[in-house]
């Protein structure tokens, strides 16, 4: 779409881009979303894919993935051996309601900056106990949980100017056991939840990713495996206004989703397939 309210377009912004932040300026990276509905609001675009940050960097410390690495580059990407949850890229990959033509453009970041219940690149960087490093319009940048970040519904943390710069997945997440559960309307759509699990190699542990079906992401974290009762319980006990409501399902039938889905997770990894 033509959006024809912009009249500049900051080609090659410094290397602190929120510096040259205003009002009415956007951040052009895929630009997937950007270009798919009217945006009144917007004068110019701020282009981060001149910045060339560097995609995909892996390190005895875990991986970093730059905000604007494409969804293609991360389903190629192929984890380290011992990252066996590194296995969930390529499933968080095909969880996005696009084409192949859009995984060329559309990016981590931006997916994980619209901040939609459903954006899988929230999901994965959330169950890998992401970090987000932010770089604001002034000052140092900061470093948050990635559970953190996602406040709502299309909404954040994120203050005017200030730009998601790299997700940090560290190592310890990287080797953890990993099941996943994936529900949508039909083969290709928005996911209506999407739910990831968790467990320490050598230990009895839980960590579950609810995500889709609530307005945030929601972890529920055990030390040791819960049995059935214990894990519906906690999902019980979560707000009713956290559950999403839109026409890919309502909150009663994503509540109910999550609970046969997270059953399945814990029956997975108790088994250890």
């Amino acid at each position: 779409m033509d959006l024809n309210t912009i009249t500049e377009v900051v080609r090659r912004p410094s290397d602190r881009p929120g510096a040259e932040w205003r009002e009415g300026d956007a951040w052009l990276a895929g630009g997937t979303w950007l270009f798919s509905a009217e945006q009144p609001e917007l004068r110019r675009l701020i282009d981060l894919t001149a910045l060339h940050w560097d995609a995909l960097v892996p390190g005895e410390a875990g991986l970093e993935i730059g905000a604007t690495c494409t969804i293609r580059e991360l389903y190629a990407f192929a984890p380290r051996d011992d990252w066996i949850a590194g296995s969930v890229f390529a499933k968080s990959c095909e969880a996005f309601l696009s084409s192949f033509k859009v995984w060329n453009s559309a990016t981590v970041g931006g997916n994980i900056c619209m901040s939609l219940p459903a954006g899988p690149m929230i999901t994965m960087t959330v169950a890998l106990e992401a970090a987000y490093e932010l770089w604001p319009a002034e000052g140092a940048a900061r470093t948050v949980d990635a559970l953190d970040f996602v406040t709502g519904n299309h909404e954040n943390i994120l203050a005017p100017g200030e730009i998601l710069r790299r997700v940090q997945l560290p190592a310890h997440a990287l080797r953890k056991r990993v099941a996943h559960r994936r529900f949508t309307l039909t083969h290709l759509g928005r996911s209506t939840v999407f739910l990831i699990g968790t467990q320490t190699p050598g230990t009895n542990d839980l960590m579950l990713t609810v995500t889709a079906g609530t307005t945030r992401p929601v972890r529920l974290a055990f030390d040791d495996m819960p049995d059935a009762r214990t894990l519906q319980e906690r999902i019980d006990a979560l707000p009713d206004d956290l559950w999403f409501a839109d026409p890919n399902g309502t909150p009663a039938h994503r509540h109910h989703l999550t609970t046969y889905f997270a059953e399945e997770i814990r029956s997975e990894l108790t088994a250890g397939v």
